[in-house]
């Protein structure tokens, strides 16, 4: 079963897409598409690539440089939709603070759009050893960048909800869990490929990733069916000195 084009590699490829468009259809019957447009953006284009993509490796007719630079193509612009979609997180992690929401966003759209185009230039002119397979390269090395960005970026998030003692509510938590774990193990998987690792059994790392990637959609399903089972962290109530009040006061005169 452990094999590539096996059943269970057909099933682990399409399987949680087909979910991840049904999580597309509950967040706009809920509304939520309201408070996390890009979320659901992310949603539905992270689907039809995967849709695309598998048809492309599938077909006979597709070279594989052709198959890899659609995947490169995709890479970039989700790269996009998931550097913002932490943005938006931020934004609802800090909504009672408008000033620091609206400036949390804007920082972080710049910022994503600046950290693509970096992450593109690093695959773009990284060393490859074998030139046979230069697209392939290109495509870890993209993805790992990618992956160390957004690692990095939820890490913060995290720390940050934590230092202040901010309350999540249930959909940007379970959103923020399920989206951590894929970009955590991925990025552990996506280094092994860069760095040349598991050569024979890469395939391996193929179905990890597709594995982590359903549990995700799991996640994410959990806690947008069944909010009312999933309490969110009881508000702490900020002492008038906290550094956030402050901060929002002082960009809410800037702004102004």
């Amino acid at each position: 079963m452990l094999q590539a084009h096996s059943l269970l590699w057909h099933y682990l490829w399409l399987g949680p897409h087909v979910l991840q468009l049904g999580l597309g259809i509950l967040i706009w019957r809920k509304g939520l598409y309201k408070l996390f447009p890009i979320f659901f953006a992310y949603t539905i284009f992270e689907a039809l690539e995967e849709f695309t993509l598998y048809g492309l490796d599938l077909a006979p007719s597709v070279s594989y440089e052709t198959f890899w630079i659609a995947a490169c193509i995709g890479l970039v612009v989700e790269g996009f939709l998931k550097l913002a979609l932490i943005g938006e997180l931020f934004r609802q992690l800090v909504a009672r603070w408008s000033a620091l929401a609206t400036l949390g966003s804007r920082l972080f759209s710049g910022l994503a759009a600046v950290l693509v185009v970096l992450a593109t230039l690093a695959a773009a002119y990284a060393p490859i050893d074998n030139p046979q397979v230069a697209i392939i390269s290109r495509a870890h090395v993209l993805e790992q960048t990618f992956y160390i960005v957004q690692s990095g970026l939820i890490l913060f998030l995290f720390i940050f909800a934590a230092h202040f003692k901010l309350a999540w509510d249930t959909p940007t938590f379970g959103i923020a869990v399920g989206f951590a774990v894929i970009v955590c193990e991925h990025l552990a998987t996506w280094a092994v490929m860069a760095n040349g690792g598991l050569l024979d059994k890469r395939y391996l790392l193929d179905f990890l990733n597709m594995a982590t990637f359903h549990v995700g959609i799991l996640i994410w399903f959990y806690f947008l069916l069944v909010p009312q089972k999933m309490a969110a962290t009881s508000a702490v109530r900020l002492p008038e000195h906290n550094n956030l009040e402050l901060w929002n006061r002082e960009l809410e005169r800037l702004l102004k």
